[in-house]
């Protein structure tokens, strides 16, 4: 998710006063209206213009979006990298992950929950505008990332999580803040699942139920393993000896290391299957090992002495079917 700098896009300072905003907004609107403009991608220069005026020139929103801004943002203000939006928590819609929202729906999932939870606290206070009934609401869902490893989901693991949310301080103020909460990832868990935390979500209104948190699971980066599903891939180096003559080697898995055969005559990138050896489930995953053949070097005089003996009783040519001779 790309994060907007909605002052960089209105062309004014941070401590830019609500006039300064107003004005820049009118003489950005003037120079990007798709009606007028000249420019390229006018359309789109005026869509992040609206969507930067519309929340810079609501004192909440633009309080909940600065309190975003510099916790992602860093002390040197440099702009935030990809990923900068995990382990905030958002209403989103249909348990979209947060990495394919669009950033103007994550806003609006925190500037929604600033704004729920201030209609509570104005109906705790008394300031219900209604006719003195207590309204009943279940809280809303909320969504958010948890990246595990490879291994974690393999056995399972209970992980504390941070997270990120807005809420309103004593003066009914939107701020960020962070929570922890203790998270039991189940084994066989996969990537992009969403875990359940019922009652974590967004508190209820009255005397409704709290909303659920949903969470969406992310694989961090693997050096050994690809994965897809439950199957896992590796690449497994072999001998040139190995690959032509065939033999037992062994090979890696998540449960520790098993014997495998190498079958005589095998070629780069083939593939052997281990059934049952990728994470766990109903049924568990495979494990695909494809071949790598790698060559020593002849950095020692008896490496190329091998290498000369080897070129004179091979009588091998790699290029015959291209018409050559040598």
């Amino acid at each position: 998710m790309e994060f907007k700098d909605y002052y960089k896009i209105l062309e004014v300072p941070r401590e830019a006063s609500q006039d300064d905003i107003r004005k820049a907004y009118r003489k950005l609107a003037r120079k990007y209206h798709p009606d007028v403009s000249k420019e390229p991608n006018a359309e789109a220069q005026m869509r992040d213009v609206n969507e930067a005026n519309d929340v810079l020139r609501d004192t909440e929103k633009r309080a909940a979006y600065d309190g975003v801004a510099a916790e992602v943002s860093g002390a040197n203000g440099a702009a935030p990298g990809p990923g900068w939006d995990r382990g905030f928590e958002f209403s989103g819609a249909n348990g979209a992950e947060p990495s394919q929202a669009e950033f103007r729906d994550f806003m609006a999932g925190l500037f929604k929950q600033a704004a729920q939870q201030r209609r509570t606290q104005e109906r705790g206070q008394g300031f219900d505008s209604g006719q003195g009934q207590a309204q009943n609401f279940r809280g809303e869902d909320h969504h958010a990332d948890i990246e595990i490893t490879l291994e974690d989901s393999f056995a399972g693991v209970t992980r504390e999580l941070s997270l990120r949310s807005v809420q309103l301080d004593p003066q009914g103020q939107p701020q960020l803040v962070n929570r922890t909460l203790s998270v039991k990832i189940p084994a066989g868990v996969k990537a992009g699942q969403m875990i359940r935390l019922a009652g974590q979500g967004m508190p209820g209104e009255g005397s409704g139920a709290a909303g659920d948190l949903f969470l969406t699971v992310h694989f961090a980066a693997h050096p050994v393993y690809q994965i897809d599903g439950r199957d896992l891939t590796m690449k497994l180096p072999i001998t040139p000896w190995e690959a032509a003559l065939g033999g037992k080697v062994h090979a890696p898995t998540l449960a520790g290391a098993v014997e495998v055969n190498i079958a005589a005559g095998s070629k780069q990138g083939g593939k052997l299957r281990l059934r049952g050896k990728g994470l766990p489930g109903d049924p568990p995953g495979d494990l695909y090992l494809v071949l790598d053949i790698v060559w020593p070097t002849a950095d020692s005089e008896a490496t190329r002495a091998a290498y000369e003996q080897l070129a004179k009783v091979a009588a091998f040519n790699p290029r015959r079917h291209l018409g050559v001779s040598a």
